[in-house]
């Protein structure tokens, strides 16, 4: 099993990938969020320019935020800087795209989009529709030397639904899930399994699980002030995305009660958020970075312990770990939160003992 970072990108992030590279960590997958990060493609720039092993992907780039051919043309620069290592991480949007108060893009538009990119960074000339009119494009001097053509990006797609785990395999990518518990994330694995062999897959399925903890020190609390800014980030996330996509009362019943009950708070929180029409532009802020001090009087160490599934003693970390492995997940991500880099040494103790 191979094991990863994942950063909510900063200028800093080259330390981080830095001293996974030096911990044996395989890759560094950096977020692409404008408006609330640095960006994705200066912040990889930077990594590919101080590592010379890890991986470095985009995990993960959201098609309507970029062209095909400025895509394309990042990853071949890339490429260039850290030849054979770059990894094209792309999905419909949630963050990229709620920060501006939009949702998620049809999967055709993706698949298009990822089909195009590809072809463009296999020197090919491609059909692109833009501003109301088709054009014939392509990289135009490929051979002066610029950017590398010749080693493979390989494609990973973060697909949370079963359609989309069905357009990740006919597009025959790696899988990026996200996830907090481990049987949940242990059913959608089989899902794009089963997703892999109806599109006539026979290569290994090359599957990335995301997640977001801490690992507890000896009698330190599920509440602690630590767990709470390393893990607290990803239950405000889930609290972010259920208050805009269901209704008041829908959860109940689908939701453990402890989750269900703060949810329902976070509503109330929620509707106080100003402007009216741009909620949104206080709800995501912080997104997987930190809790705004409303998010965190939802805490508490039941809640933690009901959606935080990756906070747990080291021991207890390795047993989860190893029935992701068991189950077939190719690798694990675990990220870190900003100001928290120190987690990195205790997440590979973590892994060394699996």
């Amino acid at each position: 099993m191979e094991f990863a970072i994942a950063l909510a990108t900063s200028t800093e992030s080259w330390k981080a990938a830095k001293r996974a590279e030096k911990l044996g960590f395989s890759h560094a997958w950096f977020y692409d969020t404008q408006l609330l990060n640095p960006d994705v493609f200066i912040a990889m720039t930077q990594a590919a320019m101080h590592t010379e092993r890890i991986r470095l992907g985009t995990g993960v780039l959201i098609p309507s935020n970029r062209i095909e051919p400025v895509t394309a043309n990042a990853f071949a620069s890339l490429n260039k800087i850290a030849p054979g290592r770059i990894d094209f991480g792309v999905g419909t949007g949630f963050t990229g795209r709620r920060t501006m108060g939009l949702g998620a893009l049809p999967l055709a538009r993706m698949k298009t989009y990822v089909q195009r990119v590809q072809a463009l960074l296999r020197g090919e000339t491609i059909e692109w529709d833009f501003e109301g009119k088709t054009r014939k494009i392509r990289f135009l001097n490929p051979d002066f030397g610029l950017i590398n053509l010749d080693d493979d990006i390989p494609l990973h797609v973060s697909a949370m639904g079963p359609k989309a785990r069905r357009v990740t395999a006919e597009l025959g990518g790696g899988w990026l899930d996200f996830g907090g518990l481990v049987e949940p994330a242990i059913v959608n694995l089989a899902d794009m399994q089963s997703a892999w062999k109806e599109a006539g897959r026979t290569e290994p399925l090359h599957s990335t699980l995301f997640i977001v903890g801490c690992v507890l020190q000896p009698g330190e609390a599920l509440d602690s002030e630590r767990v709470l800014a390393q893990a607290g980030p990803w239950v405000s996330v889930m609290m972010h995305n259920l208050v805009e996509s269901t209704e008041p009362g829908s959860m109940a019943g689908l939701l453990p009660p402890v989750a269900n009950e703060a949810l329902e708070r976070y509503r109330e929180i929620h509707r106080d958020y100003h402007p009216e029409d741009a909620r949104y532009l206080s709800n995501h802020r912080g997104h997987l970075m930190f809790q705004r001090p409303e998010e965190q009087a939802l805490m508490s160490a039941e809640l933690i312990e009901t959606l935080a599934g990756f906070v747990a003693t080291p021991d207890v970390l390795r047993e989860r770990i190893r029935a992701l492995s068991e189950a077939g997940y190719s690798q694990i991500a675990i990220q870190l939160i900003e100001h928290h880099e120190d987690a990195l040494e205790e997440w590979a103790e973590v892994f060394d003992g699996i």
